[in-house]
């Protein structure tokens, strides 16, 4: 599903220059569920970039489900990442004006999917993640969990094969973040790749891969006994 290679990313500050990538490699099968972690300042959020097709790299190659993607255009990369990704952030990213189900729908919208299909997708997603009951409530008037869960849903109503999930249980107590847990094992489950990323080694250890990045580098790459 994905083969990255060499691939380096170079930051010019000012007069210095920040190797946030160094000659990275991996790979990830498809169906795997993978855990990259690392504390700030270890590259690990410039390499979500890369994987999510919001960033390219300054070297080395990227190849996406047989597409090689390290050198697209912005529209391109935004078209690959419309069809491939589905992508979970700490914060949510949830339009507060907007209902449960209207979020949801937002993806669908830009890839020009009809109303009626829309709005099926949107819905039967939010069934999934259990807020079938919530579909009409706007941001506000849900907890933490239950917004990141509407991100899920999002996540998961434009049927990607990869999920990119971002710190998903940063913002949220333990009894939610365990939920959002055993939903991200539940797609695993049901054929999705889950990339996680993560700064918790407990959290990272309910992957069934742990990816763990230093200073722009792997120094880590092992399966979860």
């Amino acid at each position: 599903m994905i083969e990255i290679s060499n691939m380096r990313k170079v930051y010019q500050m000012g007069e210095n220059v920040i190797n946030a990538l160094n000659s990275v490699s991996l790979h990830i099968k498809k169906h795997e569920f993978v855990a990259i972690v690392g504390p700030s300042g270890s590259g690990k959020s410039t390499l979500m970039n890369m994987l999510g097709c919001l960033d390219t790299p300054t070297s080395g190659t990227y190849t996406l489900d047989g597409h090689e993607v390290s050198q697209l255009k912005d529209d391109e990369l935004a078209e690959i990442r419309n069809q491939k990704i589905g992508f979970i952030f700490q914060g949510f990213n949830l339009l507060q004006k907007l209902t449960a189900v209207e979020n949801v729908e937002l993806p669908l919208i830009y890839q020009g999917i009809g109303t009626r299909e829309r709005i099926k997708r949107s819905i039967e997603a939010l069934e999934i993640v259990g807020l079938g009951d919530r579909i009409h409530h706007k941001p506000n008037e849900l907890s933490g969990g239950q917004q990141q869960r509407v991100a899920i849903a999002r996540a998961l109503a434009s049927k990607p094969p990869i999920i990119l999930a971002d710190e998903p249980t940063g913002n949220l107590d333990s009894k939610s973040g365990t939920e959002i847990m055993r939903i991200l094992k539940e797609l695993h489950s049901s054929g999705n790749t889950i990339i996680l990323i993560t700064h918790d080694n407990n959290i990272a250890m309910q992957a069934k891969r742990i990816i763990r990045i230093q200073d722009g580098e792997i120094v880590e790459d092992r399966e979860v006994v």
